[in-house]
């Protein structure tokens, strides 16, 4: 059953207000407990994984030809003039709809769980990217070392494609913190450790991606169990670490095929 939409008109009412700092800055969510997705890309990756929003949000020109699925998904559905529905998303071409679902409780660190140890990547790209990543290749858990870019920010959340909907997301650790995982901390590297190609790759297993500049911290290399590096015959210095994160967990599904 299709829920009859609020009318909206203000830039100023107190719900626009709140969108647009949902879908503009990065760590509002922190604050507010609930997060803004941009387009229906992101919501039917939500609603594919079992999630209801708390709010579905249609430009008025949207609204006439929205999708059911979409249109039935929230038990509120509000709707905007287009020039306010503009002045509410991050993007350059402003989606004709968009969902607002309540932040998930931070959960605790899940000692077993194949995980993804993000240490203080920047690039908000890279980090979605990474997410992606994770998610296609079997790996239920990432956890974000504090420094690293906001997982939950619209940039993180649109590179990730709605990856985040299927993982356990964790932010905001300490190096410490990491001492609640059991599966062995295997550290990528550009210069030690043997190659990825030859090694003998434990299932499940934590992979530690390191910061684009600097890499792994020294307090997580001291806590591994291997280094790994990924050969590089064409002769550049380094990957992308978007890229070697996709290489290295590729690396660890094929083991279990």
């Amino acid at each position: 059953m299709t829920v009859e939409p609020q009318d909206i008109q203000s830039r100023d009412n107190p719900l626009v207000k709140e969108l647009r700092a949902l879908a503009q800055d990065n760590t509002a969510y922190r604050q507010r407990g609930r997060v803004w997705l941009d387009g229906d890309h992101l919501c039917r990756a939500l609603l594919a994984r079992g999630q209801r929003p708390a709010i579905a949000v249609f430009s008025a020109s949207g609204w006439p030809g929205a999708d059911g699925e979409l249109a039935r998904a929230a038990p509120r559905v509000v709707r905007l003039p287009d020039a306010v529905m503009a002045s509410v998303s991050g993007l350059e071409s402003p989606p004709a709809m968009g969902f607002v679902v309540d932040l998930p409780e931070t959960p605790d660190l899940q000692a077993d769980a194949p995980t993804v140890v993000l240490d203080r990547l920047q690039d908000a790209g890279n980090v979605g990217s990474v997410l992606r990543s994770a998610a296609a290749f079997g790996f239920t858990q990432v956890a974000a070392l504090k420094g690293t870019a906001a997982l939950w920010s619209p940039k993180v959340l649109r590179a990730g494609m709605g990856a985040h909907f299927g993982l356990r997301l964790v932010e905001g650790l300490a190096p410490d913190d990491l001492a609640a995982l059991r599966v062995p901390l295997l550290v990528t590297s550009s210069h030690q450790g043997e190659w990825l190609h030859r090694a003998r790759l434990p299932w499940p297993c934590a992979w530690v991606l390191g910061h684009e500049g600097q890499g792994v911290s020294e307090a997580l290399t001291q806590r591994a169990q291997a280094f790994v590096r990924i050969a590089q015959p064409g002769g550049e210095e380094s990957l992308n670490v978007g890229a070697a994160a996709a290489i290295c967990l590729h690396a660890s599904a094929a083991t279990r095929l």
